[in-house]
């Protein structure tokens, strides 16, 4: 068996040779921007979290400090679409505000002038933000800084395939994942390796019934082969 590291060095080859890396960066918003868009998108469709997102600029435009100091409820029934509207609607506007009192301004641009580590432990300080709504801003926006998010398809994969145990909740994950990665990686290459994970995780590993008959990590995922074998299907891991 493949030490960890050449495991996960396997896997990201081999997905990145299904999904051709590396791979175009989806948009390029404001750090702030993409902050407001990383929180509505959590427990929600890409679909249904954009149009909630592109309604919220079709009301106030880029003014965020419009939505910070919106009626609540308006803000809930611009963002009606995603999941939990109620509770992103007040901490979106909290976040705003917090982030007003300690910068004077609405911006998140100063980031880019702060270590990967020191700018995400900033961000997690913010009431209601995580390790991957923090790395979704460093690495999805237009800092393009390098830090690994780990979503539920590629949390998922990792899990399956050994690379992390199921004990291991998305949010620890983040850590144990990024350590993994080999240190001179460049912020392409970790975003690329996000993708092929989550990528794989939608369209092959599903939460369930996995493709494992047409997986090009099969002989890597010992759940796979377990699958595969005709052995009862082991308790899914949490996402």
């Amino acid at each position: 068996m493949a030490l960890p590291d050449e495991k996960l060095l396997e896997i990201h080859r081999r997905l990145c040779l299904i999904f051709g890396c590396p791979i175009a960066y989806f948009r390029a918003l404001d750090p702030l921007s993409e902050l407001v868009s990383s929180l509505l998108s959590h427990r929600t469709r890409n679909a249904a979290s954009g149009a909630a997102f592109r309604a919220l600029r079709a009301r106030w435009g880029e003014d965020w400090a419009a939505v910070r100091d919106a009626d609540p409820a308006e803000v809930e029934t611009v963002i009606a679409g995603v999941t939990w509207p109620e509770q992103k609607a007040p901490r979106i506007q909290a976040i705003l505000r917090r982030i007003t009192e300690l910068r004077g301004e609405l911006s998140l641009d100063f980031l880019g002038e702060m270590t990967v580590p020191e700018a995400r432990a900033w961000l997690q300080a913010l009431p209601g933000v995580g390790p991957k709504t923090g790395a979704a801003v460093m690495s999805f926006s237009s800092l393009r800084r390098p830090a690994l998010p780990v979503d539920s398809h590629h949390h998922r994969v990792a899990v399956r395939t050994g690379l992390i145990p199921s004990s291991v909740a998305v949010g620890p994950s983040h850590t144990i994942l990024e350590a993994r990665l080999p240190p001179e990686w460049t912020a392409q290459q970790i975003y690329d390796h996000h993708e092929v994970m989550m990528l794989h995780g939608q369209r092959v590993c599903f939460y369930r019934n996995p493709a494992c008959e047409r997986c090009a990590l099969l002989d890597l995922c010992p759940e796979g082969q377990g699958r595969m074998a005709g052995g009862p299907p082991p308790r899914e891991s949490r996402e």
